[in-house]
This record gives structure tokens, sequence and C-alpha cells, in this order.
């Protein structure tokens, strides 16, 4: 199958590093026109920079958990055909010691900053009679680790969300979903192993003493990779996924044991 998104604009939210760089890659290279989300204006030029031979793509450096950043995303994306809500924090806490102040700021920033963004783009979509909706989730909102339920927490109302957004777009040739996607080798998640697993270790020892014992249900048995998450992404993004929509689509490596999504 070619997938090819010419013509179309996509906005792939916090995608200076990790899964979100993997995304707007594999849409730029797709021919979309992209999107790439930051805070930091220099980590989003830097990005770009290092992208730039995927295809076209526009720096976009906002942090879009404030009306501010929201409003600028808007200013230099005015129409999006593609939103990639991937922007999401993520750490461990003892259930009992997370407080108030990082309950709220785990669900702003996992949940309300894509919230906001769909209701902003998509009315457009829907006029437009084309658009994909998607919300990067976790295999945490179904399986919620004990370690940081807060994080769970916001990717279990992910699921909810786009669902609920799905049946808003219902007959409009929109699609909105969900994706379930397992543990990932990234940078940040190489740091929260270290916190969990002797630092002394190497990346290899470290990666498989990880699953072992805090992700044993995988049947991948290894971290996944971004690209792999992407390849996804860019599907349910395409004409390809026209009849996909309101699912939580899993990329998981089987870590959730069960046989319906």
């Amino acid at each position: 199958m070619r997938i090819d998104l010419s013509g179309r604009t996509a906005l792939v939210t916090g995608s200076t590093q990790g899964i979100g760089t993997a995304i707007a890659r594999a849409l730029a290279e797709s021919g979309a026109r992209v999107g790439v989300n930051g805070r930091s204006a220099e980590r989003v030029t830097k990005a770009v920079e290092e992208l730039s031979g995927a295809g076209e793509l526009v720096g976009v450096a906002a942090d879009i958990t404030t009306d501010e950043g929201h409003a600028r995303a808007l200013e230099l994306l005015p129409e999006v055909d593609i939103l990639v809500n991937n922007l999401g924090i993520f750490g461990s806490r003892p259930a009992l010691e997370i407080t108030d102040d990082e309950w709220r700021r785990y669900f702003e920033t996992n949940v309300l900053s894509g919230v906001r963004l769909t209701r902003t783009y998509l009315p457009g979509m829907i006029s437009r009679g084309w658009g994909r909706v998607l919300y990067i989730a976790s295999d945490s909102a179904v399986v919620i680790p004990a370690e940081m339920i807060h994080y769970g927490m916001s990717k279990t109302a992910l699921l909810g969300v786009s669902r609920g957004f799905a049946k808003a777009a219902a007959g409009t040739g929109v699609t909105v979903n969900s994706v379930i996607a397992g543990p990932t080798h990234t940078g940040g998640v190489e740091d929260f192993v270290y916190e969990l697993v002797d630092r002394d270790l190497p990346w290899e020892e470290a990666q498989r003493e990880f699953m072992r014992k805090y992700r044993p249900q995988s049947l991948l048995q290894r971290l996944i990779e971004p690209e792999e998450i992407a390849n996804l992404v860019v599907y349910l993004s395409s004409p390809l996924a026209s009849a996909t929509t309101g699912g939580a689509v899993r990329v998981d490596g089987g870590y959730v044991d069960a046989i319906l999504p």
C-alpha cells in the first residue's frame, strides 16, 4: 500500500522528540505539510532542522497547554487536516503522594490540551468533509500502572474523549481515533527505566530487567521503537483508514491482555 498525504496539513503536538518526532517525520515523508510543535523555539528549530529532509515542515513553537500558546498555534496553522494530539508528560509517583496540583497538571497537559485543539480544528474538518483526529494514548489507559496512576488516568480519559468526538463527527468524512501505544523506546523512557532498575546496568540489560519486572505481559518482550508507532498513525491519517473511527487501536506489542481493543 502506498500512502499519499500530499495536499494535507498536519499538526503533531509535542513533536520535538520521541514518538512525536517519529510521527512528524513519517507524515512528512508521506507528503503532508507538518507542523512540528514544542514549547521552546530553540528545540523546535533544532527538530525542524533534523527533519528537513523528510518534507515540508512548519515550526510551531507554542505551549499549547496555555491560551497564549493555543492562539499562537492557530495563528501559524489556521487550518489542519490531520491533528495528532501527542503531547504528554509522565513520571512515577506513589499513589498516595500525588498532590491535587499534580493531578490537575496531568489532566490539563495530557487531556485538555488535545480537547482544546480538537474543538478548534474539528469544525473546519467537518465543513471540508475530510479530516483525521488522533490521540496518542497508552497501554496505561487500560492497565493502570501502580507507580503512576495519574498518568494512567489521563490516558484512560483520552479513550473516552476520542470516542465522544468521533460521535460528534459522525457521517462527515472525519474520523477520530485513539492509538494505544505500548512501552516505547524513547529518551524519556530510558530515564524512566533507570528510575526503576539498577542505573549501572548496560541499556540492553536494563531494558530486559524493566520488561521482566514491570511489563511482564508484553508479548513483544522488548520496547517498541517510535517508528513502529508512527507507521500506525500514518495509516490512520490516510484515506485508507476511512472506515476506522471511534476506535482505540492498539500498537502495544501485545501488552494489553485482551482479544478486543
